[in-house]
C-alpha cells in the first residue's frame, strides 16, 4: 500500500458555543471543544462507569465556519471529519505542543445531528450522508466538503420533502 492516511471522524456534542476569529487577511477560524463519552459496565462493582474525551477542533473552511457560528451551540451533536495536526509553540520561553483536529479544504465534513432546535434527531447537515436535508449530497455523500461519491449542492434523492427548519438554504 502506497501513502498514508490521516483522517479522524468524531461524532459528539460541542462543550461550548464556537468561537470565531479572524486571520489577518480576513477569513474566519472557528475554534469548537468537542467532547466524546464512552461509557460500560464496571465487571466488579456493576456500577455504570463513563469517560469523557475533550478534543480540540479548528476550521479553516470558510463556509463551515459560517454554520459553526450561526447554528451550533453549547451541546450541539455533530459529525466531523477532518485530520490530526500537531502545533508547536512557545509560550513564556517553554516549547509546547498542542494536537488538533483540522477541517480545511475539500477533505473535511461538519454534519449537524441535532434538529433547528437542538431537540435531537437526524437535522439536516452541511456535508455528506445526512438523511434529512440539509446543505448535502444525498445517500451517498458529496455536498460541501463531503466525499467524492454523491452529487454536490443538493445533490441526492429526487422529492426531498419539506423541511420546516430556519436554515436558508
Amino acid at each position: 500500500m502506497a501513502g498514508s492516511v490521516n483522517k479522524v471522524i468524531l461524532v459528539g456534542n460541542l462543550g461550548a458555543d464556537p468561537e470565531i476569529r479572524h486571520m489577518q487577511n480576513g477569513k474566519p477560524v472557528c475554534n469548537l471543544r468537542i467532547a466524546t463519552s464512552e461509557s460500560w459496565r464496571d465487571r466488579d462493582s456493576g456500577e455504570r462507569r463513563e469517560r469523557t474525551e475533550w478534543h480540540r477542533v479548528v476550521i479553516f473552511n470558510e463556509g463551515l465556519c459560517k454554520v459553526a457560528e450561526n447554528y451550533l451551540r453549547k451541546g450541539s451533536k455533530v459529525y466531523l471529519e477532518g485530520q490530526l495536526q500537531t502545533r508547536q509553540y512557545e509560550q513564556d520561553g517553554i516549547t509546547k505542543y498542542s494536537t488538533e483536529i483540522v477541517l480545511q479544504g475539500f477533505n473535511s465534513n461538519l454534519t449537524m445531528l441535532d434538529s433547528a432546535g437542538g431537540q435531537g434527531g437526524q437535522g439536516g447537515g452541511f456535508g455528506g450522508n445526512n438523511q434529512s436535508g440539509g446543505f448535502g449530497g444525498g445517500s451517498q455523500g458529496g455536498g460541501f466538503g463531503g466525499s467524492s461519491q454523491g452529487g454536490g449542492f443538493g445533490g441526492g434523492p429526487a422529492g426531498g420533502g419539506d423541511f420546516d427548519d430556519d436554515i436558508p438554504f
